[in-house]
């Protein structure tokens, strides 16, 4: 088993995930510095932390189709790559996986740990990337940076 790291300074991952029944919008969540572990040719998982919902693990449960996308941000290295599949959410204290990805955790997230997101992988799809600007890491968001100027704002239009 392999991990890659989805640090400061290298690439970040997003995840969409949907319900199969078209109900409700797809869900898409940025994965900053979270290992993405390969545990084999057709299956990665990682540690999800808590933050401000849980949808990723309400679509999975209901069996509607992950992805994870992978983008480089880094100087002469463009890419994308996008893994399909169906995710498996265990709560970390249940998850066999545990103690493999806990040995590699986000150095960088400070929030609490909730679960292990599994997704058996069932196409991949790679591609140029020149979309994906070069961008540098500053520092991960602080929970005191958590949606102040949207929640100012819409305070102000609700008053």
């Amino acid at each position: 088993m392999s991990h890659w790291q989805l640090g400061p300074g290298a690439s970040r991952a997003a995840l969409a995930a949907a319900v199969d029944d078209d109900e409700g919008p797809v869900n898409v969540s940025p994965r900053g510095g979270v290992p993405l572990h390969i545990l084999d040719p057709n299956r990665v998982a990682f540690l999800d932390y808590a933050g401000s919902g849980n949808e990723t693990a309400r679509h999975s449960l209901a069996g509607g189709p992950i992805t994870v996308m992978v983008c480089s941000f880094d100087d002469g290295d463009a890419a994308i790559v996008r893994l399909y599949g169906k995710a498996r959410v265990t709560p970390l204290a249940d998850s066999p996986l545990a103690d493999v990805l806990l040995a590699h955790p986000a150095e960088e997230i400070k929030l609490a740990l909730r679960q292990v997101i599994e997704v058996e992988v069932e196409r991949t799809m790679t591609s140029c990337g020149y979309g994906v600007p070069v961008m540098s890491f500053v520092r991960n968001r602080r929970v005191a940076d958590r949606g102040r100027r949207y929640k100012e704002s819409r305070a102000k239009i609700a008053s």
